[in-house]
């Protein structure tokens, strides 16, 4: 699989907002964790149990936030009970800096949640941004517990007025609810930003299902949904179908159509037709991982992609020399939306820059720390004489190389 370019680059967003930096604190076993310098790509690599699913979690967790609620994401995960660090008492905090564009000033947004009570409240909710290079950091949005200020309009500063709010209940995120008005457009902004995130947890068992026909944009969490995105761009954007079969045929053998038909019942079905035969395989009988390939093919090749893709493990089913080049694909897929990924996989990985990698670990403590691969002492000097950084990892190299050895915490470049 050769590195491409997107397939259309008319349709291609030229400038995405971004997260550069990502502060936990109390997160299951993110006791106090930092990610800086977040790059377009950013991939999580470490043993089982080294916190990878725990930190891709969070970005799951304030995606559903957004998208259904505090609430319903704080309970299916089992309340503070569960979610909170072990034998600590403080608040769940997420903080992240990110830009609307390359142009505009750095905003960082902070939540805190907490149990107090009466229950579940968010007891710590803020914006703020710096204007200019002397500028301070100046908040425009100030909530807890369902009460607080905002401050309106397209660029807001010490000099606007700030409205005292007061929302439904103490466990209402500000941002989800404010940022549905037009007088704030900063808010509405990261509103419209972490509702847009895309967090796959993808399953080839859901694939297989037929859905109830009907066109659909993007695919699901679990991509039940992938028969009717077939449908959607069969209707919308058929060259963009077809040069995503045209990749698909290229990772699978004598793979000629992938064809969505609605059935007299209202559901639609997927069937995949193989040359020379002329009668197509149902999706239920069809190869794991050419099912695999082709969801990755369709959110990686989606005409209006998200803002943010978040990929566990996609590994999982395909055949180990395909991994090297869906990773270089993973990163021009990053130009037009942020990419996180998880995996397990050396192949995956040698397709990767040390830059782009997150080493994954647990302290002595039990606690999840990361270090980049680009920071491991003598990693860009071995990559520089033509190694490859899966194979280093596998060689012990990030530290966390064998995960039947307690490896520790990896060596760190001096002064880094």
């Amino acid at each position: 699989m050769a590195n491409r370019s997107p397939s259309n680059p008319t349709t291609a967003r030229t400038e995405t907002a971004r997260v550069e930096y990502l502060k936990v604190e109390n997160f299951r076993a993110l006791k106090s964790i930092e990610l800086k310098d977040l790059t377009p790509l950013t991939v999580l690599l470490g043993p089982n149990g080294s916190g990878k699913s725990t930190i891709f979690d969070v970005f799951n967790f304030l995606s559903e936030c957004f998208q259904l609620g505090l609430r319903s994401a704080w309970d299916r995960r089992g309340r503070a009970k569960e979610l909170r660090t072990r034998g600590q008492d403080g608040p769940i905090t997420i903080e992240l800096q990110y830009r609307e564009r390359p142009n505009l000033p750095v905003i960082r947004y902070h939540l805190s949640i907490a149990e107090g009570k009466k229950g579940l409240e968010v007891s710590e909710e803020w914006l703020h941004w710096t204007r200019g290079r002397r500028g301070r950091p100046f908040r425009f949005l100030d909530f807890s517990r369902g009460k607080g200020k905002v401050i309106s309009g397209e660029m807001p500063d010490e000099k606007a007025h700030r409205d005292e709010t007061k929302l439904r209940s103490p466990d209402v995120i500000a941002v989800s609810t404010l940022g549905q008005f037009a007088d704030h457009p900063r808010v509405a902004a990261l509103r419209e930003f972490i509702t847009d995130w895309y967090v796959s947890y993808l399953s080839v068992d859901k694939m297989r299902e037929q859905p109830e026909a009907g066109p659909q944009e993007r695919l699901s969490k679990t991509g039940d949904n992938l028969a009717n995105v077939i449908q959607h761009l069969k209707e919308m954007h058929p060259r963009r179908l077809e040069e995503i079969f045209s990749h698909l045929r290229q990772r699978v053998p004598r793979i000629d159509r992938i064809l969505a038909e609605s059935m007299q019942d209202g559901r639609l079905l997927l069937g995949i037709k193989d040359a020379p035969f002329e009668q197509p395989v149902l999706a239920k009988f069809a190869s794991d991982g050419t099912l695999k390939m082709l969801a990755y093919l369709l959110m990686l090749h989606d005409p209006n992609p998200p803002h943010f893709i978040g990929v566990e493990e996609p590994e999982n089913f395909l055949h180990p020399r395909l991994l090297q080049g869906l990773a270089e694909e993973c990163r021009t897929a990053a130009e037009r939306s942020q990419m996180l990924v998880t995996t397990h996989s050396p192949f995956f990985v040698n397709g990767l820059r040390p830059e782009e990698v997150r080493v994954v670990y647990r302290t002595t403590e039990g606690f999840t720390q990361t270090t980049r691969a680009s920071d491991i002492r003598g990693i860009r000097e071995f990559m520089d004489n033509g190694a490859l950084l899966g194979d280093l990892w596998l060689e012990g190299h990030l530290g966390v190389g064998d995960p039947l050895v307690n490896a520790g915490a990896p060596v760190i470049r001096r002064g880094r």
